[in-house]
């Protein structure tokens, strides 16, 4: 596989936020938070809302089509859909959150313990079971969001410290991957940038020669169950093929 001339070494995926409700009665996906990387929300259709709790606390931030919104690492989020709400999902350091860069916002007990972390999670070997899966660990998620969301908003922050804590703990063993996933992907991305810039600024244009038009091609089959909601992913990788195109 090669590597991605895709702005910013950013992944892509297509969201459609789940419909059906939690315990709480609110309709939509699974609060988690990102470690290292910064996710943005761009509304194409429908209404809805995305809850996070950061340094500032809890909030609603209204989404409708249009919205543009992103968070930052270390914001727990969970999107409510309130009527055919999609998304389109930029993700910072493309390859790294599908190497293990989100923790669901389980119990604290479930948090502190990697087997049991593993087992919520999962969504099984069995495609018929995922989508059961799928709604039962969203559901756990909200059992702990709801405990966060609590304890911040009645100005007690040791909870949502703890989570933070057992969260690095959670995905220590896998994240010495994630600096290699960072400097192969949006760093070297950034330094090929400079170095054109650095070209053009000293009278050379010669990579101008080398232009070229990718296409993203997306996942097939069904939509994949992610934390938010269905998902069809897209490969932005540079070794797409174009045969289909007619010069003009």
């Amino acid at each position: 596989m090669t590597a991605s001339s895709f702005p910013g070494g950013t992944s892509l995926s297509h969201l459609d936020v789940y419909t059906d409700a939690a315990p709480d009665g609110i309709c939509g996906g699974s609060p988690h938070m990102h470690l290292v990387s910064t996710e943005a929300y761009v509304v194409i259709s429908g209404e809805g809302a995305l809850q996070t709790i950061d340094a500032d606390g809890f909030r609603e931030t209204p989404l409708a089509q249009g919205s543009v919104v992103w968070f930052t690492p270390g914001t727990i989020h969970r999107a409510v859909n309130r009527g055919d709400l999609r998304v389109v999902v930029l993700m910072s350091n493309a390859g790294l959150p599908e190497a293990g860069d989100a923790v669901l916002t389980f119990p604290a007990e479930v948090v502190g313990d990697r087997d049991s972390y593993a087992a919520a999670v999962s969504l099984g070997d069995h495609p018929e079971e995922r989508a059961a899966r799928a709604r039962g660990r969203r559901d756990l998620a909200v059992r702990g969001f709801e405990t966060l969301r609590d304890a911040v908003a009645g100005g007690d922050r040791t909870a949502l410290a703890a989570f933070h804590a057992a969260a690095a703990a959670l995905v220590h063993d896998r994240a010495h991957t994630w600096p290699d996933l960072v400097r192969e992907g949006p760093l070297a991305q950034a330094e090929h940038s400079l170095a054109l810039a650095e070209a053009v600024a000293s009278g050379s244009a010669a990579h101008l020669a080398d232009a070229r038009v990718h296409r993203a091609v997306p996942s097939e089959g069904e939509r994949g169950f992610g934390m938010c909601g269905r998902l069809r992913t897209y490969d932005v990788n540079d070794d797409d093929v174009n045969d289909e195109e007619t010069p003009r």
